[in-house]
């Protein structure tokens, strides 16, 4: 069987002891009720927590977008990494984070969780992976304020 021509040649691996690995994610979650809190302080908080996570769990943040109401990222892992385990170190180390050093935000939220339950993740791979790139950086702008696509044209 002929190898050759499997990889594209802008694919990058990583090499471990006795593996290779290419592993990208696009991760989405929403906030609690859709709330809109990701804003200002809030936000900028947030985003570095993100970052802090990320490097405590050996995770490469290739992109970031936050808006009011979700978070897009595009991730990277080893094939060590449980994704439903890291996405529950995300969303939970940041709430804890987020309550304590914003405690306003348990006033608007009913229960006192800050995300949805849910979450989205796809596979991303060498032939996607500027696509979804170019998305997450343009989320405040291709759509202005951001949040859900319409489901219906005008």
């Amino acid at each position: 069987m002929d190898n050759e021509g499997i990889f594209s040649t802008s694919l990058e691996v990583t090499h471990g002891r006795g593996y290779v690995y290419s592993l990208q994610y696009h991760v989405v979650w929403c906030t609690k009720y859709r709330n809109k809190f990701l804003k200002g302080a809030i936000d900028d908080d947030f985003r570095q927590c993100l970052k802090d996570i990320a490097d405590k769990q050996d995770i490469k943040i290739i992109a970031m977008e936050t808006m009011p109401d979700h978070v897009h990222m595009l991730i990277e892992t080893t094939p060590q990494c449980r994704l439903s385990d890291a996405i529950m170190v995300f969303k939970g180390t940041s709430a804890w984070f987020l309550f304590k050093k914003h405690p306003e935000l348990k006033n608007s939220l009913w229960g006192g969780h800050l995300w949805n339950p849910s979450y989205f993740i796809v596979t991303v791979s060498d032939r996607t992976k500027d696509q979804i790139e170019q998305y997450i950086h343009n989320q405040r702008t291709s759509r202005g304020k951001g949040g859900r696509p319409s489901k219906h044209t005008s």
